[in-house]
């Protein structure tokens, strides 16, 4: 095993790591931006105007506690485009590196409130992972209004190994919960024959790994419960064992980039990658850099202290931390076993600020595609279909690449599917919508398929989709589908 003699810098790596976090900061709230009004804006499927209101009806003062959002002060259609531009300007004042400890804190607290305000379309997993590594970035940032690349300080190695925390968390209980769940086709390693085609987004390759030798699905299986269960505990690893942890994080961002090809999760994947680029040392990451970057001169003698006041409070509230995330990684691993009061109790106090979670992707797997599709007519004779832009819709609509974009309303109607009666909270609001041929619910589909005149009339229709498979070929379609029967009676206009 190689070791080196000098001591692991992380200079350099924790400079790569804000940047590539403000990155995907100005990917998630850019991404926001072009949909966050059709969604929850004032005349959106969930108006955030309502949902507050209702909120405070219910909770009264308590319920600024349990909704954190500064949308408190102005529930509107220009705040929610304010927030997603100013989160945008913001993170690229992070990627440049100018007062990181505030833009990291102004950033979390613009997403959080998003996050709250986005109600189902951002009650996502990695929604709740950026606001957790949100929360890590900022005790990670270095002190000062302009620091240097070299500029350090001893509470950095805390806060890097409370990133690290979290990138075992996601990790491993991606894997265990998968176990933990009882699952029979993660038991008997069939769950990939399934996901390629019944996962919310897939891709064009989603295809052909369908499609490719059931041994082979089954090896990924296997390969991937060794990549999530034991390549996490290379975190631990010591930082001098250089060698070991360079080929662990090269083996967790290849799971994360193979998830990326074969379907769209958002930003997820590069999130997480991020998260794994944290374990790579100086000496590692100076390979990838310009050398003008790779080359810092170390720092001459103690870097000076902060108060004691404060470095005493930092601490503290860092000790809190990690004792909450290792709470959250025991919840997930004991279910249904419930977790003392005590520790319930203090997760409860902070999971209005989403910022300290259990994680859990596909614990169990869906075995059948099942997709609402919503009809149109204007005579009540001839109907016709609203194509989603990413969603499976039209048979021969070849799957394709939308990430780190993340189409919200493509992927809840994916969950609508799986049990429509408790999404009829926003999908009637779409019917009422797309009975107006309101324009901004529209722009969030591919087509309007009634541009000179609204519908008369709308339903909502359940079909079974299946992968072509090579016999049939993919030259014509990509999909078939069985008719499973109509969810809901022709829906009109209100009088």
């Amino acid at each position: 095993m190689l070791t080196v003699n000098k001591l692991p810098r992380f200079v350099l790596s924790r400079w790569l790591f804000l940047k590539l976090i403000g990155l995907i900061y100005f990917i998630a709230f850019a991404s926001l931006a072009t949909q966050i009004v059709g969604l929850v804006g004032t005349d959106g499927l969930l108006p955030i105007d309502l949902y507050l209101e209702r909120a405070f009806e219910l909770w009264g003062a308590e319920a600024y506690y349990r909704l954190p959002t500064l949308l408190w002060l102005w529930p509107s259609d220009i705040l929610l485009v304010a927030f997603c531009w100013l989160g945008m300007c913001l993170a690229l004042v992070a990627m440049v590196g100018l007062a990181p400890i505030a833009t990291f804190a102004t950033l979390w607290v613009l997403y959080l409130s998003l996050t709250i305000a986005g109600q189902d379309f951002l009650s996502f997993q990695w929604d709740v992972l950026l606001l957790e590594t949100g929360v890590l970035a900022i005790f990670y940032c270095p002190l000062g209004w302009n620091p240097t690349l070299v500029t350090h300080d001893r509470r950095s190695a805390a806060a890097r190994w409370l990133i690290w925390g979290l990138a075992f968390k996601l990790t491993f209980l991606s894997g265990v919960t998968k176990l933990l769940s009882n699952d029979p086709t993660w038991w008997n390693f069939t769950a990939l024959q399934f996901h390629y085609v019944t996962q919310p987004i897939p891709t064009w390759i989603s295809w052909y790994l369908h499609n490719a030798p059931e041994w082979f699905s089954m090896a990924s299986v296997v390969l991937m419960f060794v990549v999530e269960l034991a390549v996490p505990f290379v975190i631990f690893v010591p930082p001098r064992f250089r060698l070991v942890r360079t080929l662990g994080c090269a083996a967790l961002c290849l799971l994360q980039i193979l998830i990326a090809l074969s379907g769209n999760y958002g930003f997820f994947n590069w999130l997480t990658i991020v998260l794994y680029l944290s374990l790579l040392d100086d000496a590692t990451v100076a390979w990838v850099l310009p050398r003008h970057l790779s080359t810092p001169e170390a720092p001459h003698g103690e870097p000076p202290l902060a108060p004691r006041p404060w470095r005493v409070a930092v601490a503290s509230i860092m000790l809190v931390v990690a004792l909450l995330s290792v709470l959250s990684f025991l919840r997930e691993v004991r279910r249904p076993n419930p977790m003392p009061r005590w520790a319930t109790s203090m997760l409860g106090w902070v999971a209005p600020a989403r910022s300290v979670n259990g994680y859990g992707l596909f614990r169990t797997m869906t075995v059948e595609r099942q997709e609402i599709v919503i009809e149109g007519t204007t005579d009540g004779k001839t109907w016709q279909e609203y194509n989603f832009k990413w969603k499976a819709g039209e048979v021969t609509h070849a799957p394709g690449f939308v990430q780190p974009h993340m189409p919200r309303l493509d992927w809840q109607m994916w969950f609508a599917a799986l049990g429509p009666q408790q999404h009829t909270h926003w999908l009637l609001p779409l019917a009422e919508r797309l009975l107006q041929n309101d324009p901004t619910t529209l722009s969030l589909l591919e087509a309007n398929p009634f541009l000179d005149t609204p519908p008369s009339f709308v339903r909502f229709v359940m079909y079974r989709y299946y992968f072509t498979t090579p016999d049939e070929g993919y030259e014509q379609n990509w999909w078939r589908r069985d008719f499973i029967g109509y969810l809901t009676e022709p829906i009109s206009v209100r009088p």
